[in-house]
């Protein structure tokens, strides 16, 4: 199962099976900032999407859901369900400025 592929928007991503260890730090990674398990379900007409986010910093937990008629509806829902933790919202800000400044 698996390998590198692009997305459609260009952007690499990878589907591998991963099992116990593989999802340890690996060297040339940077170290994991939040953990996040998501469910979905769907009946074709509506979609749901329920899960939890851990900050691994603070270690505060939030329980997640997000619903959506589309994939791209589901995905901004999700992405507004994880922004609105204020630690995790801090954290992925922190992020963006820092990948901004290595690109300039």
């Amino acid at each position: 199962m698996g390998g590198d592929r692009e997305s459609s928007s260009g952007a690499p991503h990878a589907i591998t099976e991963a099992r116990g260890s593989e999802l340890e730090n690996k060297p040339d990674e940077p170290p994991v900032v939040a953990r996040m398990i998501v469910e979905i379900r769907s009946d074709g007409t509506r979609t749901i999407a329920r899960g939890a986010l851990e900050d691994t910093a603070s270690g505060e937990k939030v329980a997640i859901e997000a619903r959506g008629s589309t994939p791209a509806a589901l995905a901004m829902s999700l992405a507004r369900s994880m922004l609105s933790v204020p630690s995790l919202a801090r954290q992925a800000v922190k992020a963006l400025l820092v990948s901004k400044r290595g690109r300039g």
